[in-house]
Protein backbone atom coordinates (compact mmCIF):
# COMPACT_ATOMS: atom_id res chain seq x y z
CA UNK A 1 0.00 0.00 0.00
CA UNK A 2 0.87 3.66 -0.68
CA UNK A 3 -0.48 6.44 1.42
CA UNK A 4 -2.45 9.01 -0.83
CA UNK A 5 -0.14 12.09 0.60
CA UNK A 6 2.15 14.92 -0.89
CA UNK A 7 4.47 14.46 1.37
CA UNK A 8 7.96 13.78 -0.02
CA UNK A 9 9.37 12.20 3.15
CA UNK A 10 6.33 9.90 3.60
CA UNK A 11 6.01 8.81 0.38
CA UNK A 12 9.94 7.98 -0.06
CA UNK A 13 10.16 5.91 3.02
CA UNK A 14 7.11 4.16 1.69
CA UNK A 15 9.08 3.15 -1.77
CA UNK A 16 11.95 2.29 -0.28
CA UNK A 17 10.10 -0.67 1.79
CA UNK A 18 8.25 -1.14 -1.05
CA UNK A 19 11.66 -1.72 -2.41
CA UNK A 20 12.85 -3.82 0.24
CA UNK A 21 9.99 -6.18 -0.08
CA UNK A 22 10.29 -6.99 -3.66
CA UNK A 23 14.59 -7.55 -3.31
CA UNK A 24 13.98 -9.86 -0.62
CA UNK A 25 11.71 -12.06 -2.62
CA UNK A 26 14.49 -11.38 -5.76
CA UNK A 27 17.06 -12.66 -3.31
CA UNK A 28 15.44 -15.92 -2.92
CA UNK A 29 15.71 -16.22 -6.71
CA UNK A 30 12.32 -15.91 -7.50
CA UNK A 31 11.12 -12.98 -10.22
CA UNK A 32 8.61 -10.39 -9.24
CA UNK A 33 6.00 -8.32 -11.16
CA UNK A 34 4.35 -5.11 -10.45
CA UNK A 35 0.50 -4.88 -11.39
CA UNK A 36 -0.67 -1.54 -12.36
CA UNK A 37 -3.89 -0.52 -13.81
CA UNK A 38 -2.90 1.69 -17.17
CA UNK A 39 1.01 2.17 -18.09
CA UNK A 40 3.69 1.79 -15.39
CA UNK A 41 5.55 4.87 -16.60
CA UNK A 42 2.47 7.87 -16.35
CA UNK A 43 2.03 9.13 -12.84
CA UNK A 44 2.47 4.96 -11.48
CA UNK A 45 3.58 4.63 -7.93
CA UNK A 46 5.71 1.66 -9.95
CA UNK A 47 8.10 3.87 -11.42
CA UNK A 48 9.23 5.10 -7.69
CA UNK A 49 10.17 1.72 -6.89
CA UNK A 50 11.91 1.15 -9.43
CA UNK A 51 14.44 3.93 -8.87
CA UNK A 52 14.67 2.23 -5.59
CA UNK A 53 15.17 -0.89 -6.80
CA UNK A 54 17.82 -0.04 -9.29
CA UNK A 55 19.74 1.96 -6.76
CA UNK A 56 19.90 -1.20 -4.68
CA UNK A 57 21.60 -2.57 -7.69
CA UNK A 58 18.72 -4.74 -9.16
CA UNK A 59 17.32 -4.97 -12.46
CA UNK A 60 13.88 -3.76 -13.58
CA UNK A 61 12.31 -4.09 -16.92
CA UNK A 62 9.33 -2.51 -17.94
CA UNK A 63 6.15 -3.58 -19.81
CA UNK A 64 4.43 -0.79 -20.91
CA UNK A 65 0.35 -1.07 -20.61
CA UNK A 66 -2.36 0.91 -22.23
CA UNK A 67 -2.46 4.49 -20.90
CA UNK A 68 -5.84 5.47 -18.74
CA UNK A 69 -6.24 8.69 -21.18
CA UNK A 70 -5.61 6.97 -24.77
CA UNK A 71 -8.61 4.13 -23.12
CA UNK A 72 -10.89 7.15 -21.99
CA UNK A 73 -10.22 8.47 -25.59
CA UNK A 74 -11.01 5.07 -26.96
CA UNK A 75 -14.28 4.77 -25.02
CA UNK A 76 -15.59 8.34 -26.28
CA UNK A 77 -14.59 7.25 -29.98
CA UNK A 78 -12.87 10.45 -29.92
CA UNK A 79 -8.84 11.01 -31.05
CA UNK A 80 -6.93 13.08 -28.56
CA UNK A 81 -4.92 14.79 -30.90
CA UNK A 82 -5.71 15.33 -34.78
CA UNK A 83 -2.89 16.97 -37.09
CA UNK A 84 -0.77 19.96 -35.06
CA UNK A 85 -3.02 19.74 -32.32
CA UNK A 86 -0.72 19.55 -28.99
CA UNK A 87 -1.96 17.58 -26.17
CA UNK A 88 -1.04 17.46 -23.17
CA UNK A 89 -0.96 15.45 -19.63
CA UNK A 90 -1.90 17.20 -16.53
CA UNK A 91 -2.11 15.81 -12.87
CA UNK A 92 -5.06 17.75 -11.49
CA UNK A 93 -4.79 17.46 -8.04
CA UNK A 94 -1.95 20.44 -8.68
CA UNK A 95 -2.68 23.82 -9.48
CA UNK A 96 -4.21 23.89 -12.77
CA UNK A 97 -5.63 26.67 -13.63
CA UNK A 98 -2.45 27.89 -15.86
CA UNK A 99 -2.47 24.28 -18.05
CA UNK A 100 -6.09 24.92 -18.76
CA UNK A 101 -5.39 27.97 -20.88
CA UNK A 102 -2.76 25.25 -23.34
CA UNK A 103 -3.74 24.47 -26.79
CA UNK A 104 -5.34 21.42 -28.00
CA UNK A 105 -6.26 18.72 -25.84
CA UNK A 106 -5.41 18.74 -21.69
CA UNK A 107 -6.04 15.24 -20.16
CA UNK A 108 -6.75 15.75 -16.25
CA UNK A 109 -5.43 12.87 -14.29
CA UNK A 110 -5.83 12.21 -10.67
CA UNK A 111 -8.68 15.09 -10.59
CA UNK A 112 -10.77 13.24 -8.05
CA UNK A 113 -9.36 14.59 -5.01
CA UNK A 114 -10.05 18.34 -6.38
CA UNK A 115 -12.99 17.46 -8.68
CA UNK A 116 -15.08 20.24 -7.17
CA UNK A 117 -12.29 22.49 -7.66
CA UNK A 118 -11.46 21.66 -11.65
CA UNK A 119 -14.91 21.53 -12.32
CA UNK A 120 -15.76 25.05 -10.93
CA UNK A 121 -12.36 26.31 -12.76
CA UNK A 122 -13.41 24.50 -16.21
CA UNK A 123 -17.27 26.37 -15.74
CA UNK A 124 -15.24 29.57 -14.79
CA UNK A 125 -13.12 29.66 -18.05
CA UNK A 126 -15.94 28.09 -20.01
CA UNK A 127 -14.19 24.89 -21.57
CA UNK A 128 -16.16 21.69 -22.09
CA UNK A 129 -14.99 18.28 -20.59
CA UNK A 130 -15.82 14.71 -20.58
CA UNK A 131 -14.58 12.62 -17.91
CA UNK A 132 -14.76 8.70 -17.20
CA UNK A 133 -14.60 7.14 -13.83
CA UNK A 134 -13.09 3.53 -13.35
CA UNK A 135 -12.26 2.87 -17.44
CA UNK A 136 -13.30 -0.23 -18.45
CA UNK A 137 -14.38 -2.08 -14.89
CA UNK A 138 -17.59 -2.99 -14.34
CA UNK A 139 -18.68 0.35 -12.51
CA UNK A 140 -17.47 2.51 -14.93
CA UNK A 141 -19.41 5.65 -15.36
CA UNK A 142 -19.31 8.54 -18.26
CA UNK A 143 -19.92 11.68 -18.22
CA UNK A 144 -20.07 13.66 -21.46
CA UNK A 145 -20.12 17.67 -20.19
CA UNK A 146 -18.86 19.35 -17.84
CA UNK A 147 -22.67 19.92 -15.83
CA UNK A 148 -22.70 16.09 -15.55
CA UNK A 149 -19.59 15.97 -14.02
CA UNK A 150 -20.16 14.82 -10.33
CA UNK A 151 -18.48 17.08 -7.36
CA UNK A 152 -16.30 14.21 -6.36
CA UNK A 153 -15.26 11.20 -8.18
CA UNK A 154 -13.26 8.24 -7.49
CA UNK A 155 -9.63 7.77 -7.63
CA UNK A 156 -9.58 6.42 -11.09
CA UNK A 157 -11.57 9.80 -12.46
CA UNK A 158 -10.06 11.05 -15.73
CA UNK A 159 -11.28 14.39 -17.67
CA UNK A 160 -10.63 15.12 -21.67
CA UNK A 161 -10.78 18.77 -22.29
CA UNK A 162 -10.65 20.33 -25.92
CA UNK A 163 -10.26 23.49 -27.00
CA UNK A 164 -11.98 22.73 -30.53
CA UNK A 165 -14.96 21.73 -31.96
CA UNK A 166 -14.59 18.83 -33.92
CA UNK A 167 -13.20 18.85 -37.39
CA UNK A 168 -13.01 16.68 -40.14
Amino acid sequence: PTPMTKDLSVLNANYAECAKKVEAVLDTGRSVALITLGDPTVYSTYMYVQRFVEADGYSAEIVSGIPSFCAVAARFRDSLGDREEQIHIIPASYDIEEALSYPGSKVLMKAASKLDQVKALLQKTGQSAMMIENCGMSDERIYRSTEEIPEKGSYYSLLIVKDRADKA
